[in-house]
């Protein structure tokens, strides 16, 4: 008994299989699609279970749903598809990228079969137009587990369970038009093929709009070999007019700077003066989260101002002010990016001020302002610069929704919209900067690749696109961590960043819906810088939330304003805390 033989009468007994079995197997297949899409950030052992049963199931449609034309090349993918799934199951210890491999061989293997297939002379019309559009879907969504390596589980997951769902759609599309009208299977099944290829090209398409328009780091922020070894000095400086408004010159700069263990570093950022002739007092900006990776600097953005939320820069300029903008370390030159560590930051916006010194006319008056994770980092600004930069004369800090309280901020982010990504950014940050806190024992296994390659995008568009879906994919997980990050030696080095008290006056702004950094935390690390004899006017807007807190049209904007223009005239504060609950021009004014 030959192959021929044996497969002929295989597939007369599935011509057998009742209508209802194929109906049930169809919509098995759907559902299985539909839970791979769902649950790609699975641990890594439920995953491979995911994707080995559904590379199976996959092949077990093939010779369900195949035409009689079709049964040699169905044959043949069945295999493969099978070959796939068994070498995924009985291979549990494989890694998420190897999994990707296997499952993108799979489907490009399949489509490039089916096109074969739709070449082939003496087949229907539909038939043809049939396997060409499903192989056009799977060589599409092939490419996509291929071209995601930073978030290989996901898309895996979602190449496999789209094709899944595709299958099951089309048996049951198929074999529910069999009775009434068998003629019209072909034509069915080519519309279901059609649907597949749209839903592949729009994948293809929204990959390829996530991958363009990403930022770019350039040779202006590659460090000569010849770099002074004194920090705060001016190494290039160049014309900048992305986002400088009418009035004012804007630079972008390269300087010397040190970490906070005193390693010599090169950190970039921005200068704008006012039209005119200086001497200018400074504003010395620190920016809220952009990322980690190189390219997330705000000078290489599209909107290099509004990407750390710095929204009222014409604002600063109508007041006489100059603005220093740092980009930190490690956004733009070379890293890691010391995010929410607090010396590295503090030096590279102190740093800033004094190179900058060596580009335009600056007066010594200066106020550090800063917002989130900016907040805090200018709060360390204020601690350090009497011992670090005592040539910087910082009349006052302005602390806008500061990332004040580390361990209560990291602890909580899984209940906040979108919180993967900023976990992605400190896991990323600390594990580079700290021996003692690794990935492997603070994050679960089956995010670790997701959240990894999370960090290598930009909080703006188009790869914050990208992060916005995986962190959908992983609100449905019930946690990220595998630890505490609050305890062990992440909690300790989370603590060890909270940005201590400064002899210098303090305005801390707080947004009354803020749910990233609440008013209640805010309030108890308040209580805690006064109670180490810090000087705190703290006021929390009602109605404002973390990013509301510093649009143009906040209250607070007139506040910060006033209080700053104090500070540069040196105005008399008093060095008591207060706090006012209900801030704003209509507000009362806060108690003496």
């Amino acid at each position: 008994m030959n192959l021929r033989h044996v497969l002929g009468r295989a597939f007369r007994a599935l011509d057998r299989v009742p209508r209802w079995a194929r109906l049930l197997l169809a919509a098995g297949v759907v559902a299985l699609g539909v839970l791979t899409v769902l649950r790609p950030t699975s641990s890594l052992g439920a995953l491979a279970l995911l994707l080995g049963a559904g590379l199976v199931l996959q092949g077990v449609v093939e010779v369900v749903g195949a035409t009689p034309g079709a049964r040699g090349r169905a044959t043949a993918a069945a295999a493969g598809w099978v070959l796939a799934g068994g070498l995924v199951l009985l291979l549990p210890g494989l890694t998420v990228r190897v999994l990707a491999v296997v499952v993108a061989v799979a489907l490009l293997v399949h489509g490039a079969l089916l096109l074969v297939s739709a070449l082939r002379r003496g087949r229907a019309g539909a038939d043809r137009l049939a396997d060409a559009a499903f192989g056009v879907a799977g060589v599409l969504l092939g490419l996509l587990a291929l071209a995601w390596p930073d978030i290989t589980s996901l898309a895996t997951a979602v190449a496999v369970g789209a094709r899944l769902v595709m299958s099951g759609v089309a048996l049951a599309w198929t074999t529910a038009g069999t009775r009434r009208s068998p003629r019209h299977r072909p034509r069915r099944r080519a519309v279901a093929a059609l649907t597949a290829v749209a839903v592949a090209a729009g994948a293809a398409v929204l990959s390829g709009t996530l991958r363009e328009g990403s930022t770019v780091t350039d040779d202006f922020y590659a460090a000569p070999r010849d770099v002074p070894a004194e920090p705060g000095r001016l190494v290039r400086a160049e014309d900048l007019t992305r986002g400088v408004p009418e009035g004012g010159r804007g630079w972008r700069v390269l300087y010397t700077t040190t970490r906070g263990d005193g390693t010599p570093a090169v950190a970039s950022g921005l200068v704008v003066v006012p039209e005119g002739e200086g001497p200018w007092p400074v504003v010395d900006w620190h920016h809220g989260t952009t990322g980690v990776a190189e390219h997330c600097a705000p000078s290489l953005s599209r909107e290099p101002f509004a990407s750390g939320a710095l929204l009222v820069l014409p604002e600063v300029l109508d007041s006489g002010w100059a603005l220093v903008a740092t980009d930190y370390i490690g956004l733009g030159t070379g890293g890691p990016h010391p995010y929410l560590v607090g010396p590295d930051s503090a030096h590279a916006a102190l740093d800033a001020v004094r190179a900058a010194r060596e580009l335009v006319d600056l007066d010594d008056r200066t106020v550090a302002w800063g917002h989130s994770q900016g907040g805090g980092a200018a709060l360390w600004s204020g601690a350090l610069q009497p011992e670090y930069a005592p040539d910087v004369e910082l009349a006052g800090v302005a602390a806008l929704a500061p990332a004040s309280d580390l361990r209560g901020l990291v602890a909580g982010l899984e209940d906040v919209t979108g919180g993967s990504v900023l976990a992605s950014y400190v896991a990323a940050a600390y594990a580079a900067e700290y021996d003692d806190v690794t990935w492997r024992q603070y994050v679960r296994p089956g995010a670790e690749v997701v959240l990894r390659q999370m960090a290598e995008r930009c909080l703006e568009p188009p790869g914050v696109l990208a992060s916005v879906l995986t962190a959908l994919a992983l609100s449905a997980e019930p946690t990220l961590f595998a630890a505490d990050p609050a305890s062990g030696a992440f909690g300790a080095r989370l603590t060890q960043n909270e940005p201590p008290p400064s002899a210098l006056p303090v305005l801390l702004a707080q947004g009354g819906a803020d749910t990233l950094i609440t008013p209640a935390v805010q309030d108890a690390y308040v209580e805690r810088l006064c109670a180490r004899g810090a000087t705190v006017d703290h006021r929390t807007y009602t109605g404002r939330d973390h990013l509301s807190l510093v649009a143009a049209d906040s209250p607070l904007v007139p506040d910060l304003l006033a209080w700053t223009a104090e500070r540069l005239r040196a105005a008399p504060v008093s060095r008591d805390c207060r706090t006012v609950r209900d801030a704003g021009p209509e507000a009362p004014p806060p108690p003496p």
